[in-house]
């Protein structure tokens, strides 16, 4: 007899640097970032001779929004995993 790969009775542990409070705290610096970020897009956008350098912190703004985006999708479907699971009992 096999043994069951994925046992009903098992708690899947989620490794630290996916734990809720690491999540949520990479969104609050993640926020930071991107609103630095619009910061410099002001800041260069107002001074021709930063224009040149416009696309840095276009590139930061981008990436931390995606950042924001991914970790925020992942603590949502989390949440909706505990819900379903606390509906099931």
């Amino acid at each position: 007899m096999r043994l069951d790969s994925k046992p009903v009775y098992r708690k899947v542990i989620s490794p630290w640097y996916d734990s809720e409070p690491l999540c949520v705290s990479i969104i609050v610096l993640m926020a930071g970032v991107f609103l630095f970020a619009c910061a410099g897009i002001s800041v260069a956008g107002d001074h021709p001779v930063w224009s040149a350098y416009l696309w840095v912190p276009i590139i930061l703004a981008i990436l931390s929004a995606w950042v924001l985006f991914t970790t925020s999708l992942r603590l949502f479907r989390r949440m909706m995993d505990k819900r379903s699971d606390e509906s099931r009992l």
